[in-house]
């Protein structure tokens, strides 16, 4: 039994969801699944009743679940004790974005690399959560995509990502290997609110300007995994995904296509305190993160 398993475990067993517990694990699906599987043949036991709809804890599900969050907390405990022999200033606490993809597995081994005695501390939160945590100092950075009314944080600019669309795999745009953005007006979009996620909402409302439409507005994206999971059936639609994102999710019956006329890209930054100096580590992430694009 790993801890590993464990945390999925949990993570499923709060979500009650696999593909809402694989975007805050930042892993794909299958190997929370994998997972999963893997401690109840351990076990012996069916921890999760599974369902094309539902995913419930079974009764030998809720019997584990408090001992398996008592192991983790346990393990949580053990680190903390020894944490005031580590050298100071070498945890960073970084919050991070859905769908970062191969970058942040290139960020991670590039620092590393190049902060060996430094270790990074993971936290997945909404985006205004996660500036909030910078300033009030639970965090030390958070990776953020696009622009936020952020006073008291400076913005430390690291890479850009195109932006894809995602469409019924059926539909006649998908036998395109790049979609004109005219092509789309007579779709439905279905798009983050701008209340979950701004930025995003206003490039793509930009970019469908500027391909002379207005966007017809169809039912809210939600979720990765439930969005996709209705993108290749019913009313043809589409909606936007990151190439780094796109990249994880073969899903069948939804094809993703780069976008033109325009090709809409989006800034990552690295927010951090504006009333403090950049630590050396905080220096090597950012360097890390450059590198990552350049390679």
């Amino acid at each position: 039994m790993e801890l590993r398993q464990l945390r999925y475990f949990v993570t499923v067993a709060e979500e009650l969801h696999f593909g809402r517990a694989a975007e805050r694990l930042h892993i794909v699906q299958p190997a929370v699944s994998q997972q999963v599987r893997r401690l109840e043949r351990e076990l012996g036991v069916t921890l999760l009743a599974r369902t094309t709809r539902s995913v419930v804890l079974t009764e030998a599900g809720q019997r584990f679940l408090p001992q398996a969050r008592s192991v983790l907390a346990a393990a949580d405990r053990a680190v903390d004790s020894v944490s005031e022999f580590r050298p100071s200033g070498t945890l960073v606490r970084l919050g991070t974005s859905e769908g970062l993809g191969d970058r942040l597995d290139g960020l991670l081994r590039a620092f590393a690399r190049l902060a060996p005695s430094a270790s990074l501390e993971l936290l997945h939160a909404p985006t205004r959560q996660r500036l909030q945590r910078v300033r009030d100092g639970a965090l030390d950075a958070t990776i953020v995509r696009g622009t936020w009314p952020s006073p008291g944080l400076d913005f430390t600019p690291l890479w850009t990502d195109e932006v894809w669309v995602a469409l019924p795999a059926s539909h006649p745009l998908a036998s395109s290997p790049v979609v004109e953005f005219a092509s789309l007006a007579s779709l439905p979009a279905r798009l983050s609110p701008p209340s979950r996620n701004q930025p995003l909402y206003d490039l793509v409302v930009s970019c469908c300007r500027k391909a002379g439409f207005e966007p017809v507005l169809g039912k809210e994206f939600t979720t990765a995994q439930d969005t996709l999971g209705t993108l290749g059936f019913g009313r043809p639609h589409w909606t936007v995904f990151y190439r780094a994102h796109a990249n994880l999710l073969p899903v069948p019956g939804v094809a993703f296509r780069p976008l033109r006329d325009p090709s809409p890209r989006m800034q990552t930054y690295l927010a951090t305190p504006s009333n403090r100096r950049l630590t050396p580590e905080l220096v090597a992430l950012i360097e890390a993160a450059r590198e990552t694009v350049a390679g």
